[in-house]
């Protein structure tokens, strides 16, 4: 127990099946109320005999405290605005960023080239089934972004003083209370729909206009001085919208978008990311790995995982990303002539599969080389052609291709069919070394073999497979921007946001990005 300025904090460890109250009240019996700050699970020691724990960080009051400070922010600018913000994309970045706009009655229009949240499902559908993919309207673009149909979860590891804000929106929006303090939150992707509805309904009864097949295709540009400007967009239909504030939140996939930039002069820089693959377990081989004999599911729900490796030698790091407990494994490009993995899962975690991307990080000049700024893409683009080439030589083109963990280990290729799987597409059976670049696929072995031995089983489990490509886990590139005014370092008016201007690298980063952008230009000089 120790106690900060005006802030009382306890550290409380207990079994997953004890009574935080009930020992609160035994143990504590001074406490008159508490808060908890975060929870965090520990089945470290599962393997060897010791029940699962949870570790609690709590803010208490005793009798005779001061009452739970209530915190009231005054939503009041100065700012006046001849015309709306411009905001291009409605994912978390862009739909943020109109929210806090909103707070202070400042309303906005937003343009989002794909369709509305409620439409996406049944495009979205067509492609998993038929292989019909709309270039507007997928995975990653329409309404709500790449995370309406992603894993769902809202981890984060900035820091940042609006991970709270962000928070209490989506507690605000039907998210559980549980959402402001457990170390992982998830929502699972059907709730992250109904809450992206919800958000774009309010921001329409408060004034805001969302726009949906509405793809920007240009920007006007405006000369003053030595200073240039960006003053608005052009749409596809050729309409020409004016705006003296443009927030581009494209998200990570939006290939035109960092062509454009280029293409126009606007200040752009190459950035790592990561590519690798999707490993998949059965959920119960995942949950007796994990959890050893216990029956802890029923109390702690599927298993998951969070692991890394940095090979000393290469400097080269691998990680799990978007693990998925009890849940599917997706194909969510965005071009015709490309796959790409993803990984979602809903709250229930009622699907019979886990998974989650083991990827290792790239960069310019160890990776791909080149003066162009867009290297990077075009490194990741390459990847994603070579597995649709293959999927349309050895099945139809939609289906993504898989193999064993072990054959991919050993370097073989086994007889055996693969295992029942997650994905809506389909798989098929493909050698990953022919579509992976070989040092790639030298660390991934690496790895693989590091996690193996932090998790027994994790690679050598006979049914584990491997699906690729996983390579949408950032931008490749940066929009460049002022770090203080977050304004574009080229162009007056443009306001580069989100993680598809690489900023941000998740839902609630994204949503962060969104609210620093609209506090930015608030408090911008007239």
């Amino acid at each position: 127990m120790k106690k900060g300025k005006n802030v009382k904090i306890l550290q409380v460890t207990l079994p997953y099946d004890r009574d935080l109250h009930g020992h609160l009240a035994v143990h504590f019996p001074h406490i008159e109320d508490y808060r908890i700050r975060s929870r965090s699970l520990d089945a470290r020691g599962v393997g060897k005999g010791r029940p699962p724990r949870y570790h609690y960080v709590l803010e208490y009051r005793e009798a005779g405290d001061e009452p739970w400070p209530v915190i009231h922010q005054n939503f009041v600018t100065k700012k006046k605005f001849s015309t709306p913000p411009l905001i291009v994309g409605a994912g978390p970045a862009g739909l943020f960023c109109a929210l806090r706009f909103a707070e202070y009655g400042i309303p906005t229009r937003i343009l989002e080239r794909g369709d509305t949240a409620s439409k996406r499902m049944h495009r979205i559908a067509k492609f998993w089934r038929y292989g019909e993919l709309d270039e507007e309207t997928n995975v990653c673009f329409g309404e709500g972004g790449a995370g309406l149909f992603s894993d769902g979860k809202l981890v984060t590891r900035i820091k940042s003083p609006f991970v709270s804000y962000v928070m209490k929106k989506f507690i605000d929006y039907g998210a559980p209370e549980e959402l402001a303090w457990v170390s992982a939150p998830h929502l699972g992707s059907h709730k992250i729909r109904k809450m992206i509805s919800s958000i774009g309904q309010d921001l329409k009864r408060q004034g805001s206009r969302i726009e949906c097949k509405s793809k920007v295709v240009g920007l006007i540009f405006e000369d003053k001085g030595e200073d240039k400007g960006v003053r608005g967009v052009v749409l596809e239909s050729g309409e020409r919208i004016r705006a003296d504030h443009v927030i581009l939140a494209t998200g990570h996939s939006a290939m035109d978008i960092y062509l454009y930039c280029r293409q126009n002069g606007i200040a752009l820089e190459a950035r790592p990311f990561s590519v690798g693959v999707r490993i998949e377990h059965s959920r119960e081989a995942l949950n007796r790995i994990q959890y050893g004999s216990f029956p802890f599911e029923e109390k702690l729900g599927a298993s998951s995982y969070r692991l890394s490796w940095e090979d000393p030698q290469t400097m080269r790091s691998a990680y799990s990303f978007c693990m998925c407990p009890g849940g599917y494994v997706l194909s969510s490009g965005t071009q015709k002539d490309g796959l790409v993995t993803n990984g979602m899962s809903n709250d229930g975690h009622n699907s019979p599969w886990s998974n989650g991307a083991i990827v290792a990080q790239v960069q310019s000049g160890r990776d791909f080389t080149g003066d162009h700024v867009l290297a990077g893409a075009f490194y990741r683009e390459a990847i994603e052609k070579k597995a649709f080439e293959l999927s349309k030589l050895k099945a139809t083109g939609r289906e993504l291709p898989a193999m064993y963990v072990g054959e991919f280990l050993e370097g073989r290729s086994a007889d055996r069919p693969l295992p029942p799987h997650s994905s809506p597409s389909g798989i098929f059976r493909q050698d990953l070394r022919e579509i992976l670049p070989m040092d790639i696929v030298d660390h991934l072995k690496k790895a693989l073999k590091k996690f193996d031995q932090k998790i027994a089983g994790f690679a050598s489990c006979d049914r584990a497979i491997l699906i690729a490509p996983e390579t949408r886990t950032s931008a490749p590139v940066a929009i460049a921007r002022n770090p203080f005014t977050l304004v574009s370092l080229s162009h007056q008016g443009l306001y580069p946001c989100g993680e598809g201007a690489g900023y941000a690298g998740g839902i609630t980063s994204a949503a962060v990005d969104g609210v620093r952008v609209c506090e930015a230009i608030l408090h911008s000089s007239p």
